[in-house]
């Protein structure tokens, strides 16, 4: 077994050393250990909470699973909730919220997590229900029966969200024919061939020691989380961290996709393909979404909403995995505004990759930027997924004040470059859940300038 300690506290770049800050100091120090299994275990101590997060993180999600296989991580993640020897699935929820606490999971491309939280004092009881669930799940088939029609329940909710089945388009048609393309929950056909031995396989394969990771944060210390958690360490199954089907990111054409659907309004997400969670270019991307869409003082907040008053919902988000990213703008208008909409937000693209923003508009963001990053890190679940997303994305735990420092020192001229190896890398897709039949203009051609 090795452990480490690492205490962080950021400064601005250039800044003069500052006296430490004890509570500062406190709050930012995290404590990682690996067991000899593999099993990961990191922490925060917050001893100014009340409460503690716990979460099991495994290292597998919808990118990780075949055609036949898709939604089997997320069906799994449903299935860990149905039962194990000990407890039904009315105990595992009565044990956790008849403390006060809650308990909830979800799964992404890349990963899946199990967290409850509670009051600190309750932290044995949260670990002993997760690990319960973890470790013995029964996988009964008439719970697999049930769940599956729950599944495709869930799947049928979603598709009668407009921006909930835009978001699906557009990642099918950023990503073709890539299991990052798929749906997360899967398809009726894909669910209805994930019975007992194709899911008992895909959990025995994943869900091992060298893939998992335990993290808490809050009114807890490391050694009583490892002490805890390593008299377990035997009952997880060793195996190899698994791998998935690399993302090539070849140039392309832009891609538009029409579905149409009755609605009051057009949803559109507009894509561009962007960089891995391991470029540096991310901490650029990250500055410019603020730049672009993130809040309200946003470019296109500001041009589409408060200016001309056509659009109620713009945004942009980023997403990002270990070989690839992508940076995504959405908004809902009505059918007449639609061209408008997406020439301006072409326009904005292309000043964002040609022009350097002003260093007041960059400041601003970026303060904005790392503003939302502390105020989520004040958090025992956001701390929790903050160390989490660490440990499964980089293998280690990234200083907090190595990405605050980054973000700080992120400049005009770098948001600029970003931007523009993004619209030159191609694959530039536009996805529209719309009454429309048919587009009045060339969209395709809109996209066009882009590149």
């Amino acid at each position: 077994m090795w452990s480490f300690a690492l205490a962080f506290r950021a400064r601005s770049p250039g800044a003069p050393p500052e006296t430490p800050n004890p509570k500062l100091e406190t709050f930012y120090m995290s404590d990682l250990t690996r067991l000899p299994n593999g099993l990961t275990i990191a922490t925060a101590a917050m001893p100014h909470m009340a409460s503690v997060c716990l979460g099991v993180w495994v290292g597998v999600g919808s990118r990780y699973e075949t055609d036949a296989q898709a939604g089997a991580s997320h069906f799994i993640e449903h299935l860990l909730f149905k039962g194990t020897k000990r407890r039904s699935a009315r105990q595992i929820s009565e044990a956790v919220e008849g403390l006060g606490g809650y308990l909830n999971a979800y799964t992404s491309e890349d990963h899946t997590c199990f967290y409850a939280k509670a009051r600190a004092d309750r932290f044995p009881d949260l670990l002993d229900v997760l690990m319960d669930m973890f470790l013995d799940s029964r996988f009964a088939p008439p719970d697999i029966t049930k769940e599956r029609e729950v599944i495709k329940e869930e799947r049928a909710s979603y598709q009668d969200q407009p921006q909930h089945l835009v978001q699906e388009l557009l990642n099918e048609t950023l990503w073709p024919a890539h299991p990052l393309g798929r749906a997360i929950e899967g398809t009726p056909a894909s669910l209805d061939g994930l019975n007992r031995a194709r899911l008992w396989q895909f959990f025995q394969t994943n869900y091992v020691a060298a893939n998992t990771f335990i993290v808490a944060t809050g009114n807890i210390t490391h050694a009583q989380v490892v002490q805890t958690v390593s008299s377990l360490a035997r009952h997880f199954p060793e195996g190899p961290r698994p791998g998935c089907v690399p993302m090539t990111q070849n140039s392309a054409p832009p891609r538009v996709r029409l579905l149409t659907r009755a609605a009051e309004q057009t949803q559109l997400a507009l894509g561009l393909r962007a960089v891995s969670r391991h470029d540096e270019r991310r901490f650029a991307l990250r500055v410019l979404n603020a730049l672009l869409g993130e809040c309200m003082s946003s470019r296109l907040f500001q041009s589409l909403r408060e200016d001309r008053g056509i659009a109620y919902d713009v945004h942009s988000a980023l997403s990002s995995f270990a070989d690839c990213g992508d940076l995504s703008i959405y908004a809902g208008v009505e059918e007449d505004k639609l061209e408008k909409v997406i020439r301006l937000i072409v326009k904005e693209l292309h000043q964002l990759a040609t022009k350097n923003a002003s260093l007041g508009e960059v400041r601003r963001a970026r303060d904005y930027v790392i503003g939302q990053f502390d105020l989520a890190l004040e958090g025992t679940e956001a701390h929790m997924t903050w160390l989490g997303e660490q440990l499964v994305n980089h293998g280690q735990l990234v200083p907090v004040a190595t990405t605050r420092d980054r973000l700080a020192a992120v400049t005009p001229a770098e948001i600029r470059r970003a931007c523009a190896d993004c619209l030159q890398g191609g694959g530039t897709s536009l996805a529209l859940v719309s009454p429309l039949r048919k587009l009045p203009f060339d969209a395709t051609a809109l996209l066009g300038r882009l590149n």
